[in-house]
């Protein structure tokens, strides 16, 4: 998976929430035009490590039977620019659910400091469409550094 930008989850509490890093290097695709001189990570894959987190949250409390999407984001903020050689410390919540939909907060942390936070509606659907459980499994336990569920 070419756009999978969380490097490992570190803690996670089934149903509640996870922490997880991502490990910002120069050879990353997107710093080649932001910006060749000055390196940034784009506001907007540090928002997509959230909801790729938040989505992992949601897989496993669902045995994987189910996958994520995000349905609104809101109060995006961003404090602390990112930059190659950074690592993000990400951490979501679940604050809310309705059915199939879960209000989530997020924070990106860089260096002891708020690089972004957001606030993150997340819906769930049947995951079979697009990837097997078992896969989904896999996949998990690759990020998570563990062999066995």
């Amino acid at each position: 998976m070419r756009f999978l930008l969380i490097d490992r989850i570190t803690d996670l509490e089934s149903g509640s929430r996870a922490t997880g890093l991502k490990n910002v290097t120069l050879s990353e695709d997107f710093f080649t035009h932001h910006f060749p001189t000055q390196p940034i990570m784009p506001g907007a894959l540090i928002t997509e490590c959230l909801v790729q987190l938040s989505d992992w949250l949601l897989r496993e409390d669902s045995d994987f039977n189910c996958i994520a999407f995000p349905s609104r984001i809101e109060m995006v903020k961003f404090h602390h620019l990112v930059r190659p050689g950074d690592q993000l410390l990400l951490d979501v919540q679940i604050t809310g659910r309705e059915n199939d939909l879960f209000q989530i907060r997020g924070e990106a942390r860089c260096q002891d400091h708020v690089a972004a936070s957001a606030r993150l509606e997340m819906r769930t659907q049947p995951a079979a469409a697009f990837q097997s459980p078992e896969d989904a499994r896999a996949l998990y336990r690759m990020i998570r550094g563990t062999s066995g569920l």
